[in-house]
């Protein structure tokens, strides 16, 4: 009997060594993200200054880059095709830990960081989305875990992904396929959002394919009965989908984006052209919406005797949440404690909420509890689904913009340019880098986090809603 509790004391001892020796490394890892505060903020207000949209992140990637370089990770460019994606990697062998960072911007929302609508660049990009905060707050952990490695606290390697084109292409897919992932043990991710969480709700899966019509032009007036109008197919195409709408479950989602549909009104159109986007829980039950909407393209083309092409252009998966890391992650949530909000900012949160006529709630910066995870969760999609099919992933919500604001308007990038956003990006790059801690630590969490991930997989195969080629980093707006 002596011999057990001795056993168990030596445990208990050890168990609250390697706490205390944890606790130890977050404190420095949290006032490491303190002292680049300054740096921090500053490269995140460059990439909400540049706002640039899928595939042309020049500058957004670049600063980035320089940033990782100049604090002593290795990067390696133009990753799987893609001239603006990129990795930065400091140590080696395992544990690899990786964290997700974007920065593509959205077209159309270029907004001054005030809280009533004032365009910067008339019809310029903004980011509705806070990815100028995201990959900023990725980067910054990435470096402190990169100082802990340095000074021999943590063995391993951690390795920040630069994945542009969120929003429109989904770069992490090329990314996946290139196999820029395969050595990466667990993953970090988190997204800007109204409230403060450790994510462990999926979201949708979807899916983007080009409908393009074709027929024969003519005069709108003078021989209008020798054309074969392709805006005419168009218009029932979308017709049918609105129909649709009635005759799918409550968790599908379809939208779609006009993009060509003749130049001038006294010419019947030869050409259009429509981008369709289709979302669902699953893709499992995604499939089937996807199928029927593609045939009902050629329902129309039938109709207005015309010719039609359908391609795909790409698609997610689900992110497959991760409960054991998410609960790791509450934790250090929980020792951060909430966000705080001085008068001015709640103020200028009020007034955003006033001006887009919600009801006047400020800003929630509480850390909220572990919620239950949902089996049908609505709201957006992500290509760290992808990620998430692929190898574990924990992730996290940081508010960024005041309650009930649109997400992907000008109010967020109003936020995502001052001192909201920039808290909420300091708190998620410290909830992030003290989990990281814990992976990096506590062999045993890796392991629960890696059990989870294989149950939820089970025999799942991968399979990407993506055509063979390279990414469309030509594309024509």
């Amino acid at each position: 009997m002596q011999k057990f509790i001795t056993i168990l004391l030596l445990m208990f001892s050890f168990l609250s060594a390697q706490s205390q020796s944890a606790n130890k490394l977050k404190k420095q890892l949290v006032n490491s993200i303190d002292m680049k505060t300054s740096d921090l903020t500053s490269l995140s207000d460059k990439i909400w200054e540049a706002a640039e949209v899928a595939f042309r992140e020049d500058k957004s990637a670049e600063y980035l880059i320089e940033y990782a370089e100049a604090n002593g990770l290795i990067v390696e460019k133009g990753i799987a095709g893609m001239p603006t994606a990129f990795t930065a990697t400091y140590g080696e062998g395992k544990p690899v830990i990786g964290i997700i960072g974007e920065f593509d911007a959205l077209p159309g929302l270029s907004q001054d960081t005030v809280p009533h609508r004032h365009e910067l660049i008339e019809g310029g990009a903004g980011h509705g989305c806070g990815h100028n905060l995201f990959g900023t707050a990725s980067l910054g952990a990435a470096i402190a875990i990169k100082e802990l490695i340095e000074r021999g606290e943590l063995q391993g390697t951690v390795k920040f992904f630069g994945t542009p084109a969120e929003e429109k292409f989904f770069g992490k897919l090329w990314m996946i396929r290139d196999g820029v992932f395969d050595d990466v043990d667990i993953c970090m991710d988190w997204h800007p959002a109204d409230k403060t969480e450790a994510n462990v709700q999926p979201s949708l899966a979807l899916v983007d394919f080009m409908v393009e019509f074709t027929g024969q032009t003519a005069h709108a007036s003078v021989d209008p009965w020798n054309a074969r109008a392709a805006n005419d197919a168009l218009e029932l195409y979308t017709a049918g989908i609105n129909a649709y709408r009635e005759h799918v479950l409550p968790s599908v989602r379809m939208h779609y984006h006009i993009q060509d549909a003749g130049k001038v009104v006294n010419v019947v159109p030869d050409y259009s052209r429509i981008w369709v986007r289709v979302r669902d829980i699953t893709k499992e039950g995604l499939q089937p919406v996807y199928e029927q909407v593609r045939k009902m393209a050629g329902g129309a083309a039938i109709m207005a005797n015309v010719e039609h092409k359908v391609s795909l252009i790409s698609g997610v998966h689900d992110l497959l949440p991760n409960r054991v890391g998410g609960a790791a992650l509450q934790k250090n949530l929980e020792t951060l404690g909430d966000i705080k909000y001085t008068q001015e900012e709640i103020d200028f949160a009020l007034e955003l909420q006033r001006n887009n006529g919600k009801p006047e709630i400020g800003i929630d910066g509480k850390i909220r509890p572990l919620r239950e995870t949902l089996n049908s969760p609505g709201g957006g999609s992500t290509d760290s689904g992808d990620v998430s099919y692929n190898v574990p992933v924990v992730s996290l919500a940081a508010t960024t913009a005041p309650k009930g604001v649109p997400w992907h308007s000008w109010s967020v990038v109003a936020s995502s340019g001052m001192s909201i956003g920039h808290k909420g990006m300091l708190h998620a790059a410290k909830a992030l880098g003290m989990t990281m801690v814990d992976i990096f630590k506590d062999s045993k969490l890796r392991e629960n986090i890696k059990k989870e991930f294989d149950e939820k997989i089970g025999e799942y195969e991968y399979d990407p809603y993506l055509d063979p080629g390279p990414p469309p980093i030509d594309y024509v707006d």
